[in-house]
């Protein structure tokens, strides 16, 4: 297995690898069980022992299971790992109750991650949502404070508007932004993208697969009680013309050697060298495919294929994406 490409994630930030690890998976966020823990403990380490340093995490992943796991695995090992962390967001009993951006829940969510990862320093902080409930500048503000105290690095930011992104790096210069990006969802590049790009800002994309759309795995109709039926780009006909439109990416990747998902990947890849994709995997067993996806180009006329196939409105209806 070849060690996966650096690259410098936003103009002037750190050195990390050009596939993240996302590690939300490896807890139970939904309300079901978790992952096996020495499993995902293993994947983690193996994905480091791979070149995979940047592991992302929320203090809310599992009411911080999430956040110890990737403690034990980072055990002995720290300098091998740049870890993002999500907060503000309220969970209980499974469910999303709101966001808390106050200045000072901000401080005391940070002393609980540092003691569950067990860590001195949080290499990229950031909150998970802005909804105006607080000020931008209170919020980037407690950050930036963070960063002055030594106990944050970067500022990260996430799920944002291209207003939103600029006010915050006015207040802070932003090292990366976190966001949905795919061939099924692409509506951040009419703005979105671009802003980041002139900012200098690097770009974590998760949800490559199009929350599993574009694997080719997923079938009509989805099994009675699927988290996707919460959202109309899975529901009846649109889940029918949807899955109708992965079949061209699902030839292309067959007559390529490879699977629609690392097709998927590799797409995302390619989009620019500031452009990491962030891949949730719980098992070792991931890793060789995920990692083959970087290496994987397109022909020309394979991307426009791909581009004029998956044009942005393409893939009807929407998912949490499309807040």
């Amino acid at each position: 297995m070849s060690t996966v490409a650096k690259i410098t994630l936003g103009r002037n930030g750190p050195l990390v690898s050009k596939l993240g690890l996302g590690c939300m998976r490896m807890s139970p966020v939904w309300g079901g069980p978790a992952n096996d823990e020495q499993e995902s403990i293993a994947t983690i380490q193996a994905a480091l022992d791979q070149g995979i340093n940047f592991l992302n995490t929320g203090d809310f992943y599992g009411a911080g299971h999430n956040e110890m796991l990737v403690g034990k695995a980072i055990k002995g090992r720290r300098d091998d790992a740049y870890i993002s962390v999500k907060f503000g967001a309220i969970f209980y009993g499974g469910q999303m109750l709101g966001l808390d951006l106050r200045p000072v829940a901000i401080k005391n969510f940070i002393n609980y991650s540092l003691v569950r990862l067990g860590i001195d320093t949080i290499d990229l902080y950031q909150p998970c949502r802005l909804d105006g409930s607080v000020p931008m500048e209170d919020v980037i503000g407690t950050v930036a404070d963070l960063i002055r105290e030594g106990k944050v690095r970067h500022l990260g930011v996430s799920e944002i508007t291209a207003d939103q992104l600029r006010q915050a790096h006015n207040i802070h210069p932003v090292t990366a932004l976190e966001i949905g990006y795919s061939l099924a969802d692409r509506q951040i590049e009419r703005d979105l993208l671009p802003a980041a790009q002139e900012l200098g800002i690097g770009v974590v994309a998760f949800a490559n697969t199009g929350e599993g759309l574009l694997t080719g795995s997923l079938k009509a109709p989805l099994p009675e009680g699927s988290y996707h039926h919460h959202f109309s780009r899975f529901q009846g006909d649109n889940l029918v013309k949807n899955l109708e439109k992965v079949t061209l990416l699902e030839e292309m990747a067959a007559d390529k050697g490879y699977t629609p998902a690392q097709l998927a990947i590799a797409w995302v890849n390619l989009q620019g060298d500031h452009i990491m994709p962030l891949v949730s995997m719980s098992r070792r067993s991931r890793l060789p495919e995920n990692t083959a996806a970087m290496d994987i180009r397109f022909t020309p006329e394979e991307m426009q294929i791909l581009d004029t196939h998956f044009a942005p409105g393409a893939i009807l209806g929407s998912t949490y994406l499309q807040r």
